[in-house]
């Protein structure tokens, strides 16, 4: 199992916290990951991140397709492959309604459709077999619309990029899982159990499947995001977790369409899930903080003293040796427990 971690930029002044990443580098991580919401964006730190380092790779976890073209994203791929020696990770994602249509002022859309073709055009572009030419549902290459000048036409890249670039896919509902096993070479889900990794792994597969692909994780790569909080007390520990648990299970949507909640729901946290829901929605986030279970901070995060996490490791590695689990992300964490993780696992 690989070691990655995530970096956070999110805030009204945020900083780059590059004394983690080349600690992640000098431990042996493989994998550094940065997002976007609606703040700082996530192609930035990556370039700074890679331009800094000389052996971990860096990716986007995740570029918000609804963002940017596909031929934008092709051309920040192809730079920074070159820039860094090929240790850029594509990841994409959809994002969601609210952010797509409330910040970027875009209709949502087909968001499996979208992630089909927007990583099918990347591809042509990585491979120049042809000048670009794509004939989508949302995306037409050249644009033949009514208001077009009826001038473009294909194109090739002039720079020649790696047909070997590893897409990922921030996916989380069964629809998108399955369109990850299609289409691309790894998943990032922001919650995941290893006592339940067919939540994640059967879309995967099935989405192979009807793809032609080889049903198999041997080179995909299931990366999930691991909250980590290292201490001597159990309950500070689970209770540093609990807020975010509760942004997403109880405010990341609406009431009648959150996917995390879905999620939570999945794992046999039900009851808690509509709790913590109905009580983030009615402003109550401490309440809801609270309501979130100890079991699931326990099942999908590392947390409390270091032996208490070594033990907890143990079902990680197992699933890793399963093939369910490809690289382990770990956010959240600070160095001392980066170097814990990596003893026990590196």
């Amino acid at each position: 199992m690989q070691l990655g971690i995530t970096i956070d930029l999110s805030g009204a002044q945020p900083k780059l916290d590059m004394e983690r990443v080349l600690e992640a580098e000098r431990l042996g991580f493989a994998q550094v990951w940065t997002g976007e919401a609606y703040g700082t964006d996530a192609v930035t730190p990556v370039a700074w991140i890679l331009a800094r380092t000389t052996r971990i790779k860096a990716g986007t976890g995740i570029m918000q397709m609804h963002a940017r073209t596909p031929a934008m994203a092709a051309m920040t791929a192809i730079t920074l492959q070159h820039l860094s020696g090929n240790r850029f990770l594509c990841g994409v994602g959809v994002s969601g309604p609210q952010v797509v249509e409330g910040w970027h002022g875009v209709p949502y859309g087909k968001p499996m459709q979208r992630t089909r073709e927007y990583i099918a055009i990347i591809r042509q572009i990585l491979e120049r077999k042809a000048p670009l030419e794509f004939h989508g549902d949302c995306y037409q290459i050249p644009y033949r619309g009514p208001d077009a000048t009826g001038l473009g036409k294909p194109l090739r890249s002039i720079t020649h990029g790696n047909p070997d670039l590893r897409f990922y896919t921030a996916s989380i509902t069964p629809a998108g899982l399955r369109t990850a096993g299609e289409v691309a070479d790894g998943v990032l889900p922001i919650f995941y159990s290893p006592e339940n990794p067919a939540i994640v792994s059967a879309p995967i597969l099935e989405g192979m499947r009807k793809a032609g692909r080889p049903a198999n994780l041997e080179r995909f790569d299931v990366a999930p995001f691991v909250r980590v909080k290292l201490g001597p007390d159990v309950a500070a520990c689970r209770d540093a977790i609990r807020p975010e648990l509760a942004l997403y299970i109880g405010g990341m949507g609406a009431r009648s369409k959150n996917f995390y909640n879905d999620v939570a729901i999945k794992l046999g946290y039900g009851g808690a899930a509509k709790t913590i829901q109905d009580l983030y929605l009615d402003g109550k986030k401490a309440e809801a903080a609270a309501a979130v279970p100890d079991k699931l901070v326990d099942e999908i995060s590392l947390v409390g003293p270091a032996e208490m996490i070594r033990d907890r490791l143990a079902a990680w590695k197992q699933a890793a040796r399963d093939r369910h689990v490809g690289t382990m992300v770990l956010k959240g964490a600070n160095i001392e427990a980066m170097r814990v993780v990596a003893e026990a696992v590196l």
